[in-house]
């Protein structure tokens, strides 16, 4: 048995979806998310990223996290 995994989303992730969806919009985008994840149907899909892209997607996190503390 896979243990399940825990969805953990960043404060303030969907701020900008926030402007343009109702509240019901992005509980329906966190649901099928969540759905997509429980079933392993989101790593059937997934494609793995380059040192490159990890390294990018790592500064902007680390951008984002000294941005939420100021």
């Amino acid at each position: 048995f896979l243990k399940k995994l825990k969805i953990t989303f960043a404060e303030g992730c969907f701020d900008e979806l926030a402007e343009e969806l109702t509240q019901e919009e992005l509980d329906a985008i966190v649901g099928e998310i969540t759905d997509l994840v429980e079933s392993g149907e989101l790593f059937e899909h997934a494609e793995a990223l380059d040192e490159e892209e990890v390294n990018t997607i790592l500064k902007q996190l680390d951008s984002t996290k000294k941005n939420t503390r100021q």
